[in-house]
């Protein structure tokens, strides 16, 4: 195990504790890692989605357990993504589309980061038609394997912007929609025989301990303005190495 190996299992840990207390499983804060130390995409996509699997089973578990979950929302997003997000995880974009595609991505979690440090809650607009669910549901998962994010970053907002439900519920149901679209996700890059690092064991342990911390905090309280602020910086410039080294 390298010294870099190292630095990015911290680096791994803190994403993991951090995207954990709001639910999400940290995809977005481990590709970001990875971008910053170096790793090739072919590494990144796999490890990201692997790494989300572990933390988005806790987080899951912590906010179902404490009432933040709802499955007449959570089914039709889920029923919908899980195909799409198979058959976007077994496509495999060149390094000069792949990289700026995920630096897109990582800039629209920083600005969703930063956004959404204050957000305040608000009361539910009730369930919306099932038809948007499921449309909803196919492009999120598509885009989350295509990516190696799990989708709760494109999820949260929207959910959020049409008050479908309250933000702890969000919280929780994003948890869940990360979970099955990364088990998707990652069958899908499994049909190629993707690469996976030799620390990874190392890293998972990193994101298990990380993860359990954030969503026990979490599924209580919601997560610190301060600290979702200095996140969206480490995105921001994670996606800029990201575009500019496509």
């Amino acid at each position: 195990m390298t010294i870099e190996d190292i630095i990015l299992a911290a680096l791994i840990l803190v994403a993991a504790l951090l995207y954990s207390s709001v639910g999400h499983a940290g995809a977005s804060g481990y590709l970001a890692a990875m971008a910053l130390m170096g790793l090739s995409p072919a590494v990144m996509k796999p490890t990201a989605l692997t790494l989300n699997i572990l933390v988005a089973v806790i987080a899951t578990a912590k906010y179902y357990r404490v009432g933040a979950f709802s499955w007449h929302l959570f089914w039709p997003f889920a029923l919908a993504s899980i195909p799409f997000a198979y058959l976007g995880g077994a496509l495999t974009l060149p390094s000069h589309i792949y990289k700026p595609l995920v630096g897109i991505v990582l800039i629209y979690a920083a600005w969703r980061s930063f956004r959404t440090a204050h957000q305040p809650a608000q009361s539910s607009n009730g369930r919306p038609h099932l038809s948007l669910l499921l449309l909803a549901g196919a492009v999120l998962g598509f885009l989350s394997g295509l990516t190696g994010v799990g989708g709760g970053i494109f999820l949260s907002p929207l959910l959020l912007f049409f008050k479908w439900a309250e933000v702890k519920v969000i919280s929780g149901i994003a948890a869940a929609f990360i979970l099955v679209n990364s088990i998707a996700g990652l069958l899908g890059v499994m049909t190629s025989a993707p690469a996976l690092p030799s620390a990874l064991s190392y890293w998972a342990v990193a994101a298990v301990i990380g993860g359990y911390v954030g969503a026990e905090y979490g599924s209580k309280r919601l997560g610190n303005p301060t600290i979702q602020k200095l996140l969206a910086v480490v995105l921001v410039i994670a996606g800029a190495k990201m575009i500019a080294t496509a």
